[in-house]
């Protein structure tokens, strides 16, 4: 299986999106918009940035795995 870890995350405060290389064995809580500096937060129910704002999942859920215990 290969495993995607080049994500876009989109700000949902200002629309900026970036291209971002995404931790192969760990989740990002937190993220810092570059643009207008909001601090990005998982939605309820993902484990992390990636998950809630970025154009791909979180390596650890691209392999099936429980993100994040």
């Amino acid at each position: 299986m290969n495993v995607i870890l080049k994500s876009v995350i989109t700000c949902p405060e200002c629309g900026f999106r970036k291209q971002e290389l995404m931790p192969e064995d760990s989740c990002v809580f937190f993220y810092e918009c570059e643009k207008c500096k909001t601090v990005l937060k998982p939605h309820k129910g993902d484990c992390c940035v990636f998950c809630s704002y970025g154009t791909v999942k979180c390596p650890p859920q691209q392999k099936g795995n429980k993100c994040c215990d």
